[in-house]
């Protein structure tokens, strides 16, 4: 059967050339890099190599850069870290209604714990309103945490004015960058951030394995005790393999971000002028321009998004629902219904996330597969039927019988 992947928001496969660069520290240079003698050397030099990789790709030193367990555990350890250490000046705490669960989930623990978080609303189109977020700024605010670009949507927040915003107002500025990374150009000098989340398998690289940039200067507490790794920031020896792999992502993305955003920009419009033109009551979920180039979130009136995903999956087509977090989940998407999207259109959208080895000729498998789908599962439903009707009156009036 042909396999088509359309969810690289989710996870995206091991490019073969990070592969490579990781394989000879699961077998020969295996020793702990926190050793002094032979067998540490070697792994303590890939982790600087992978660190300056990284570094270049955020436009920061090497220095500011701590590798994590993932994502979610560098949104914790900027989260946590920096309100723990700020306590004395305040508990407040500004971000936003579509935010990913590793943050979302972070922050209501911090509301059981005494912390007051405001949750800025968005627009129809997922953004938000700088002025709210302005106006929300209090002598107890110690952090903004508002994501580079929503996982869902792919709609990209203004975080370089909500950098200086955060800045003119002497508040620290947390981004979760872990699905602009790669897609878009992050510089933190630019955003204007005191912390910034990536993780590797959002860049062809292993799971497992993140970054965090922490601007020099900014005290954060760690929230994995243990000994001196990461200058004392993140206990634990490091998965040297996977930070490898994270380093030479970075590399890749710096190096082929522009020619593979444009090829895959093109092939996501193919795909979604495609679909909004074979499917009626189509609508597209998000900014139109303002989003990354790979991402379409397309809601299907009259349609059931998980039956329609498991319709796809047996013709060799994968897309999501929304989050990898919540894929488990009934309740329609937190994003969708921020954005004002009604329950059930939201049940019926479908996440299309494009990545490097994507080709027109998946688009164009996808674009013959999908319409009759939705077209079968359409004439199953009682609310399409009276649709049909309700159409068929208007017509029939305007003809003027």
């Amino acid at each position: 059967m042909k396999k088509i992947y359309f969810d690289h928001n989710a996870t995206t496969p091991v490019a073969e050339e990070i592969f490579e660069a990781m394989v000879s520290y699961l077998s020969d240079e295996w020793g702990n890099p926190s050793s002094i003698h032979w067998a540490g050397r070697a792994p303590k030099k890939a982790i600087d190599e992978a660190r300056e990789n990284v570094s270049a790709l955020l436009n920061c030193t090497p220095q500011e850069v701590i590798f994590t367990g993932s994502g979610s555990e560098g949104n914790n350890l900027a989260i946590k870290g920096t309100v723990f250490s700020r306590k004395a000046k305040g508990n407040h705490i500004i971000t936003t209604r579509v935010e990913h669960p590793s943050v979302m989930s972070t922050l209501k623990y911090l509301e059981r714990e005494g912390f007051e978080v405001t949750w800025l609303d968005v627009d129809t189109e997922g953004m938000i309103d700088l002025a709210q977020l302005e106006k929300s700024i209090t002598p107890k605010t110690v952090l903004i945490t508002i994501m580079s670009a929503n996982n869902e949507t792919g709609v990209i927040l203004p975080v370089g004015e909500i950098g200086r915003i955060a800045r003119a107002h002497k508040v620290l500025f947390h981004t979760d960058a872990v699905q602009a990374a790669g897609k878009v150009p992050l510089n933190v000098k630019d955003i204007n951030c005191d912390l910034l989340t990536i993780s590797a398998h959002k860049l062809y690289g292993p799971k497992g394995v993140g970054a965090l940039f922490v601007k020099r200067g900014v005290r954060v507490v760690p929230i994995i005790h243990g000994g001196h790794h990461e200058r004392r920031r993140r206990g634990g020896t490091e998965n040297v393999a996977s930070i490898v792999g994270l380093g030479k992502a970075c590399e890749m993305a710096l190096r082929d971000m522009d020619e593979v955003s444009s090829r895959v920009r093109a092939l996501r419009d193919r795909l979604e002028k495609g679909l909004m033109e074979k499917i009626p009551y189509t609508t597209r979920n998000g900014h139109p321009e303002n989003r990354l180039p790979n991402t379409a979130n397309l809601g299907f009136e009259f349609v059931e998004g998980e039956s329609l995903l498991l319709n796809l999956d047996m013709l060799g087509i994968a897309a999501s629902s929304g989050s990898a977090c919540t894929s488990g989940s009934l309740e329609p998407s937190h994003v969708l219904i921020a954005m004002g999207i009604r329950p059930e259109l939201s049940h019926g959208s479908v996440r299309f996330s494009l990545g490097r080895v994507n080709t027109a000729e998946d688009v164009d498998y996808l674009l013959n597969k999908m319409p009759p789908i939705v077209e079968r599962m359409r004439s199953m439903s009682p609310l399409w039927s009276a649709e049909e009707g309700k159409r068929a009156e208007i017509s029939f009036e305007e003809k003027g019988h």
